[in-house]
């Protein structure tokens, strides 16, 4: 929070210095008893627990003034402040007033705690019709989860959309009601409740940059008189009368879609203004620089914070604030939101923490992590640099991005992965690249065609998305096991293929388990399950090749796990082994050194916590290669070691260490696994 003398703050007559720190005191001073008399009345109406004002008002007093110091950065040449900040706080009070007791409890467990960094969590994610058909289903999978060894699950957008095209979710027409087809709220609400019974935490998405066209906001909108699309207390979109403004935008920012449209703009004719769509015609922005709209989207975060989320995925964060001359992607206002909605949730539902989604520039991913912004946040460079790594069998390029982009703040951790819901795009730094002697941009058009097989000797069957001819850029989509090559090598080639394919699934998971962070499986890679091509028969889905990668669980293939030698066998039984054993004490903490062990094909790093170490050796190609001795005993100095995933013991002198086509070793001197 900024403590300085703010400037837009007038002078002080009696030479008090002003500063945003002073302004909040005195805004609570005034606050204070209108909420205090607002919770009597509620508790005295609802005969709820006299305690809960207190335990409200003392994190109000701890976590104003982070929240009004982000509200005064985004609003304070406004004259209505003041009102607004009285709104919000009020939202706050009546959602923990509301919040179910077991919730409540869970934050006095929680509170000042860094509960999502503890090693042992791994993570999973998934549609939920796609996995189980809907909550009550899925809450009977809940078995499943944990064999798998699951402690958070992390649960696609559920929450109603329009009929037809909806960006799998992304386009939200009701916060507070769950696809029919789902179930309801309250079936929602008893999963988060069987999930937490069952040691698994619960991420749901905010999508807070936009809502549907459809949504209830949009509809009254339209229901209103002529004057009430340039009314800022009932319009809360980015809307235009001409083309005037957009064209000025415009100039500045990148197509996300191309494929679908050009420009970020849609027209409207029943309200006639054009309307701010990044994404689709059918997602409209929402306006921030309106601090009522702030307002109501705190009333829906907050809503999803008492359905039992622990984390909220924060989608499309970088896209929240728009200026004219920039390209209106993580700008400074964009974290002062973050960070106002963090400071409001750490008042009113203390449990809940911020995941943060910006797949940017690896500078601006790292931006937004931060225990006051988002202590959780995607990797999206040790994604895309594992699958640039397989392709050109050389891991020069990944180890020069991660010596230096792995350490983050204190209570702050990775979600690793491995592929998404969505696509694959390679935002990994040109400065990295060019230190390692690659062009960013061939190598970004390299690695599109060598993923959806237009390159020779691709193993890969993945699928171009939203390719833009003006600029050659595109992304790729497929789920691991056809990216791998593993849909190839059954469908085109033979054994040793196969062998090669799983290898490349069991690299790419390796290293997201052994890297700092919580790993993520996307539900149904422990399957080794393959692109869902049927998507081209369905007309609303025809047009997202995304959907090749968001198949339905292989449910019937499950027993295939038990058959010995199956793929999915080989790589349900890989994914334990790699769950079980990050549980070793060297992974309890971030540090992290990345080495060079004068191979190429090889990824190296060590993992050390107190003293357990654990140096992990990653050969990213079909070759067998050997390193020598020195590379471990000069990471663990010691001269006979244990491998962890092999079970075998090595000593230096053998004088050399062997690593076979894409085999990992997680080498230590200590090789107890705590249970």
């Amino acid at each position: 929070m900024q403590t300085d003398l703010a400037p837009g703050f007038p002078a002080n007559p009696l030479g008090i210095p002003e500063s945003t720190g002073r302004r909040a005191r005195v805004a609570l001073t005034r606050l204070r008893p209108v909420l205090a008399r607002h919770a009597r009345e509620r508790i005295v109406a609802g005969r709820l627990d006299a305690e809960l004002w207190p335990a409200f008002e003392r994190r109000l007093e701890r976590h104003f003034p982070d929240l009004y110091g982000h509200l005064l950065a985004l609003y304070a040449g406004r004259d209505d402040i003041a009102h607004h900040t009285e709104r919000l706080l009020l939202v706050a009070l009546d959602s923990w007033l509301a919040r179910p007791a077991e919730l409540q409890r869970r934050d006095a467990d929680r509170e000042g705690t860094f509960w999502y960094t503890d090693h042992t969590l791994v993570a999973g994610v998934c549609y939920v019709d796609r996995f189980a058909g809907d909550l009550r289903g899925l809450a009977e999978r809940i078995p499943y989860l944990r064999q798998l060894g699951i402690g958070l699950l992390h649960l696609m957008p559920l929450f109603a959309v329009p009929p037809g095209q909806n960006d799998g979710g992304y386009a939200v027409s009701d916060y507070r009601q769950v696809r029919p087809d789902l179930g309801t709220v309250d079936d929602l609400r008893a999963l988060a409740t069987a999930l937490h019974d069952a040691g698994i935490a619960l991420a749901l998405d905010f999508v807070f940059n936009h809502t549907a066209s459809d949504h209830r906001w949009a509809r009254e909108l339209r229901a209103a008189p002529a004057g009430a699309v340039d009314d800022e207390d009932q319009n809360p979109y980015l809307m235009f009368p001409d083309r005037t403004v957009p064209d000025a935008y415009d100039g500045t920012l990148r197509e996300i879609f191309p494929e679908t449209r050009s420009g970020s703009f849609s027209f409207d004719a029943e309200l006639g203004r054009w309307v701010w769509t990044t994404f689709n015609s059918y997602q409209w922005d929402l306006d921030y620089t309106n601090p009522g709209v702030f307002v109501r989207m705190a009333g829906e975060m907050l809503a999803l914070a008492n359905m039992g989320a622990d984390v909220l995925r924060l989608d499309a964060v970088a896209f929240t604030w728009k200026r004219i001359g920039t390209g209106s992607e993580s700008l400074p206002q964009a974290h002062d939101l973050v960070r106002a909605y963090n400071a409001l949730v750490r008042i009113a539902a203390p449990a809940m923490v911020f995941l943060s989604e910006a797949i940017v520039h690896p500078d601006e991913v790292v931006s937004y992590i931060d225990p006051a912004e988002c202590p959780l946040s995607y990797n999206p460079l040790q994604m895309a640099l594992g699958w640039e790594a397989l392709a050109t069998r050389n891991t020069s390029l990944l180890r020069q991005s991660l010596s230096h982009r792995l350490a983050l703040p204190p209570g702050c951790a990775w979600l690793n992965y491995v592929r998404s819901h969505d696509d694959i795009g390679w935002t990994f730094d040109d400065g990295d690249a060019g230190l390692v002697g690659i062009n960013g941009f061939d190598h970004r058009a390299f690695l599109n065609r060598f993923y959806t097989g237009r390159f020779d000797g691709s193993f890969a069957r993945g699928l171009p998305f939203q390719e833009n001819p003006k600029t050659g850029d595109a992304r790729v989509t497929g789920t691991t096991a056809s990216l791998a090559g593993l849909e190839k090598a059954l469908t085109e080639e033979g054994p040793a293929e196969v062998d090669l394919a799983i290898g490349r699934i069991l690299a790419l998971y390796g290293v997201a388990f052994a890297l700092p962070g919580m790993p993520l499986i996307y539900l149904g890679d422990e399957l080794a399950t393959r692109n869902d091509h049927g998507y081209r028969a369905d007309p609303d889905r025809a047009g997202d090749s995304r959907w090749a990668n968001r198949p339905a669980m292989a449910w019937d293939r499950l027993p295939l796990t038990q058959q010995a030698g199956t793929p999915e066998a080989r790589v349900n039984e890989g994914l334990a082994r790699l769950t079980l054993l990050r549980r070793h004490p060297a992974f309890a903490g971030p540090a992290t050194t990345v080495l060079d062990p004068g191979d190429d094909a090889v990824f190296a790093f060590v993992r050390r916590t107190g003293d357990d170490a654990v140096l992990v050796l990653a050969n990213w190609t079909e070759r067998p290669v050997a390193l020598p001795a020195q590379v471990v005993t000069a990471a663990l100095a010691v001269p006979q070691v244990t491998d962890l995933l092999g079970g075998d013991d090595w000593s230096s002198d053998a004088g050399t260490i062997t690593l076979a086509p894409y085999q990992q070793r997680w080498l230590t001197t200590r090789s107890i696994v705590r249970d």
